[in-house]
């Protein structure tokens, strides 16, 4: 797997465990034999395709992508997922189990053919990044601007 690619599971890994902890229950919660976990599995299938998934067990709505506000504190996870994925969905599995799986990389020939869920329009996420100008902010450059406070707390 490319490194991008391997950055992008890793990302959908935290959101798919962050909503399982927010929204889902543990597994087992409906029996004594529950010890509170969630699962997560990622597999490559014949073709090279990269999957990941987190099980949990269930919550009381089904995960569906948020349209927040621009000052909400959350609810961008499974549109982030939309974005670099190329397809997810949600299964039942055992009674009491939901899981929501990723289609991260299709395998042969996909690479960089992301996110069939992505609204209408939506450009550049599977090239190279490009930069939005705000009008009064030209010329200024984030890109480094997280990294001295991730240096600080590690």
């Amino acid at each position: 797997m490319s490194d991008s690619v391997v950055d992008d599971a890793v990302l959908i890994l935290s959101e798919l465990l962050s909503n399982a902890c927010r929204h889902g229950r543990p597994l087992g919660w409906q029996t004594e034999t529950g010890d509170g976990d969630v699962r997560a599995a990622w597999r490559v299938d014949r073709t090279g395709g990269l999957t990941v998934e987190v099980t949990d067990g269930g919550g009381p709505t089904r995960p569906i992508p948020a349209t927040p506000s621009v000052t909400a504190r959350g609810g961008r996870g499974l549109n982030i997922i939309t974005a670099l994925a190329q397809e997810w969905g949600v299964r039942d599995d055992a009674p009491g189990e939901v899981t929501v799986w990723v289609l991260v990389d299709g395998g042969h020939g996909s690479h960089g053919a992301r996110g069939s869920g992505r609204p209408a329009g939506m450009t550049g996420l599977a090239g190279a990044p490009k930069a939005t100008v705000v009008p009064g902010l030209e010329g200024l450059d984030f890109s480094g601007a997280f990294d001295d406070a991730f240096d600080d707390a590690g």
